[in-house]
């Protein structure tokens, strides 16, 4: 997995747009069950920020723990790539990674 969305880059930084910590959207039919899976990271229950995570592999274990609110549908090589991005200490990438462009295609909550 990679995670992002740390602005101070220290791991801990981060705030919601609503300039606090937000409560965990947990929807039993949204799953950690495949690659591309973008998640909310969190120190615990409720304390969602701006930090997010992308799976490389499902992780089912995660189910129920953090808030999956999309996927990757196009550019997969993309990921591939940020998979095999060498690391350094803490398991940081050595090369910064940025996403430049995100395309929402549809709402998995609707419906």
């Amino acid at each position: 997995m990679i995670q992002g969305g740390d602005p101070t880059g220290t791991g801990k930084g981060g705030t919601s747009i609503w300039g606090k910590k937000f409560n965990d959207e947990i929807r039993e039919s949204l799953k950690h069950n495949a690659r591309g899976t973008l998640s909310m990271a969190n120190s615990g229950p409720n304390t969602n920020g701006s930090q997010f995570f992308i799976n490389y592999a499902k992780q089912p274990h995660l189910n129920g723990l953090y808030t999956v609110f999309g996927k990757v549908i196009h550019g997969f090589e993309v990921l591939d790539i940020m998979e095999k991005t060498q690391t350094g200490p803490g398991d940081r990438p050595l090369a910064e990674i940025r996403i430049n462009r995100v395309t929402i295609h549809a709402n998995p909550l609707a419906g």
